[in-house]
């Protein structure tokens, strides 16, 4: 039984902020989706590649619950697939309630496994004033709550198109909290 399904797939060779629309996309293993700007085995984030351009892509593929889209449209921001980024918008699924190396089943070929939380950079805030804040919460004990997706590294590469269905494989005990990455 699925868990939720593929909501909508993006991609851009460029390093902008928003992404295309399209109407599918192919993911690599170890690399990510093939032709976007962040494909890679080491970081393609401008400013995680200046710090060391060494460290591993833990960021191959974006995925963001459309959920967050009506969250953010009853604060007053007009957001839909791809404008924050994401390769793969999803319904049905509490991204960010997953453990940490969860691994998501995207069709019938495709895993990802979950590497951490995005973490919500200024480029939000030059989308839309305000949204920076809006994708930020404070937790029980006054802890940042991330909600500007997850990220994930390609386990097994396929092609994902929208519709496709989503099952979550829980990685064994202890699960591990999601932190950014």
């Amino acid at each position: 039984m699925a868990d939720g399904h593929v909501f909508a797939v993006a991609s851009d060779g460029f390093h902008r902020f928003s992404k295309r629309l399209v109407q599918e996309i192919e993911v690599v293993a170890g690399l990510g989706v093939k032709g976007d700007a962040h494909e890679g085995v080491t970081v393609r984030h401008r400013s995680r590649t200046a710090v060391d351009p060494t460290q591993p892509n833990l960021r191959q593929v974006h995925l963001i619950h459309a959920e967050l889209f009506e969250e953010l449209e009853a604060k007053g921001f007009e957001v839909g697939p791809a404008d924050l980024g994401e390769n793969v918008t999803t319904i049905g699924v509490n991204l960010l309630a997953l453990p940490r190396h969860s691994v998501l089943r995207l069709g019938g070929d495709v895993k990802l496994e979950v590497t951490g939380l995005r973490n919500p950079c200024a480029q939000i805030e030059n989308h839309q004033p305000g949204l920076l804040t809006a994708v930020l919460d404070r937790g029980p004990n006054n802890e940042v709550i991330r909600k500007a997706g997850i990220m994930t590294v390609v386990r097994a590469g396929g092609v994902v198109r929208p519709g496709d269905t989503i099952n979550v494989e829980l990685p064994h005990s202890p699960h591990l909290p999601l932190e950014r990455v």
